[in-house]
C-alpha cells in the first residue's frame, strides 16, 4: 500500500538497506546508517533504470510524488528522464557547447524516430567510447586528427565495425551542431578512407533443403522451455527479425484473418508490416495461446510474463540443439527464406516486401506496407507447405510461383 508520512518518520535503519514502496515506481531506501533516499524505478527501452529524487526529510512525500509524476510525464512523451538529467548536468558543469552536451541534445531530438534498441546502442557507444575522451571539448575546436585518435582506440580492440558506426554518429552530431549555429564544420568528413573498410557480414544460415529438414526436426524435438520451442517453430514460418519475433504482442495478431500486423515503431523501416500467417503458423499460435494468451507478450521471459524473452533466447535454443553460431542464427531464417523463395521464382518485390527490407523513401514505405499482399499470402502458405515437406523427410519439388 502507498506510503504515509508516519510510516516514513518511524522507519528505523537495519543491518541491511530497507526498501519502502509507494506506487508507480517510487520508493524510499533506508540505509543502515539512517539515511532515507527517494528512488524512482522505471523502464525505458526495455531496461530497468533508477533515478535519485533526493533525501527525506529535505524532500517530503508529497514533493517526491510530484517529482515522480513529472518524470513519468517525460517517459510518456518518449523521453528518458535519466538521459535528460545527464545532458543538463553536462551543460551546467562545463561548456554548454561541448561535444557531450550537444550529442545528448541531438540524441534526445532524434530518439523518437528510432527503434528503442537502436537508440540504446547509439547512446551506449557514445558514452563508452567518445564522451570520456572528447566529451568535454568544445565541439567547434575538435579536429579530425583528434577524432581519429578516438576511432583508432576502438579499432585497436578489434571493433572496426563499431569504429565506423561511431564515426557516422559523430558526423551526425557535428552536422547538427553546424545546423544549430554552434560549429563551423564537420571534421568527420575529413576521415573518409582513414579507417580500413569493414568486411560484409552475412548471418549464418542453412539453405540446403536436406539440412533444413534436419533443422526443423531438431526444433520439433526441442526439450527446453515450451515458449522457446514455439518461437523456434514459428521463426522459419514468418522469417521476421529476431527482435520483432521476441517482442510480438497478442494484440497484434488476428488469427481469424490470418494476419500479424507489426506496428511501425517496432520495425527497422519505421513502417507498419503485415505478416500473412500460414495454417501451420496459426496452429502454433493456437497451441501457445492457453500458455501466454493472457499476457502481453506472445513469447514472455521464462522469469516473468511482463517482459519478452531475451534477445539471445532463439540463438541459445539453436546452440542447445547443437548448431554453432557459424552454422545457424535466429537472423538466418530470413536468409534461408530469401534464398529459397528467390530460387523458386517468386516475385522479387514480393519477397523483399515480406522481408520488410528498408524502403529508401520512408513516405512510400508508410503507404505501401500492404504491397503485393495477395501474392505474399500465397507465397507464405506455399513456403510453410514446403518446410512441412522437408521436415517430414520427403523429397520436395516445390511448386513454382508461376504455377500457383
Amino acid at each position: 500500500m502507498p506510503l504515509t508520512d508516519t510510516t516514513i518518520r518511524n522507519a528505523k535503519p537495519a543491518a541491511k538497506p530497507i526498501t519502502l514502496f509507494d506506487r508507480d515506481g517510487l520508493y524510499l531506501l533506508v540505509t543502515p546508517t539512517g539515511g532515507k533516499w527517494w528512488r524512482l524505478k522505471y523502464r525505458y527501452g526495455g531496461k530497468s533504470k533508477l533515478l535519485s529524487l533526493g533525501t527525506y526529510p529535505a524532500v517530503k512525500l508529497k514533493d517526491a510524488r510530484v517529482k515522480r509524476d513529472e518524470l513519468r510525464q517525460q517517459l510518456a512523451s518518449g523521453i528518458d528522464p535519466g538521459q535528460l538529467r545527464k545532458a543538463a548536468k553536462v551543460a551546467q558543469n562545463g561548456d554548454a557547447n561541448n561535444f557531450e552536451a550537444i550529442a545528448r541534445e541531438w540524441f534526445e531530438k532524434f530518439k523518437p524516430t528510432w527503434v528503442a534498441s537502436h537508440a540504446d546502442k547509439i547512446i551506449r557507444r557514445l558514452e563508452r567510447d567518445v564522451f570520456p575522451y572528447v566529451g568535454r571539448r568544445s565541439i567547434n575546436i575538435i579536429t579530425a586528427p583528434e577524432l581519429l585518435t578516438v576511432l583508432r582506440r576502438i579499432e585497436s580492440r578489434g571493433a572496426l565495425e563499431t569504429a565506423h558506426r561511431i564515426m557516422q554518429n559523430c558526423g551526425q552530431v557535428f552536422r547538427y551542431a553546424v545546423a544549430t549555429g554552434r560549429a563551423e564544420r564537420d571534421p568527420s568528413g575529413d576521415l573518409r578512407g582513414a579507417l580500413p573498410p569493414t568486411r560484409e557480414k552475412h548471418h549464418a544460415s542453412i539453405t540446403d533443403p536436406k539440412a533444413i529438414g534436419d533443422l526443423l526436426r531438431a526444433i520439433d524435438g526441442y526439450r527446453g522451455f515450451a515458449v522457446t520451442r514455439s518461437a523456434l517453430n514459428l521463426a522459419p514460418l514468418v522469417f521476421v527479425r529476431p527482435g520483432e519475433l521476441r517482442m510480438a504482442q497478442w494484440s497484434e495478431f488476428d488469427l481469424e484473418s490470418a494476419e500479424w500486423r507489426i506496428p511501425a515503431e517496432r520495425m527497422k523501416s519505421r513502417a507498419p508490416h503485415i505478416v500473412p500467417l500460414s495454417l501451420q503458423a496459426i496452429t502454433i499460435l493456437r497451441e501457445l495461446e492457453p500458455l501466454t494468451g493472457s499476457a502481453k507478450y506472445v513469447f514472455p521471459s521464462v522469469r516473468t510474463n511482463t517482459r519478452p524473452m531475451s534477445n539471445n533466447t532463439i540463438n541459445a535454443g539453436l546452440r542447445r540443439l547443437g548448431y554453432a553460431s557459424d552454422e545457424m542464427t535466429g537472423h538466418g531464417f530470413r536468409s534461408m527464406a530469401s534464398t529459397i523463395l528467390n530460387e523458386q521464382g517468386w516475385h522479387r518485390d514480393a519477397i523483399e516486401r515480406q522481408l520488410a527490407h528498408a524502403e529508401r523513401d520512408t513516405v512510400r514505405a508508410a503507404y505501401n506496407y500492404a504491397e503485393h499482399l495477395p501474392e505474399r499470402r500465397k507465397m507464405m502458405q506455399a513456403w510453410a507447405d514446403y518446410l512441412a515437406g522437408l521436415a517430414a523427410g520427403a523429397i520436395i519439388i516445390p511448386l513454382r510461383a508461376k504455377e500457383q
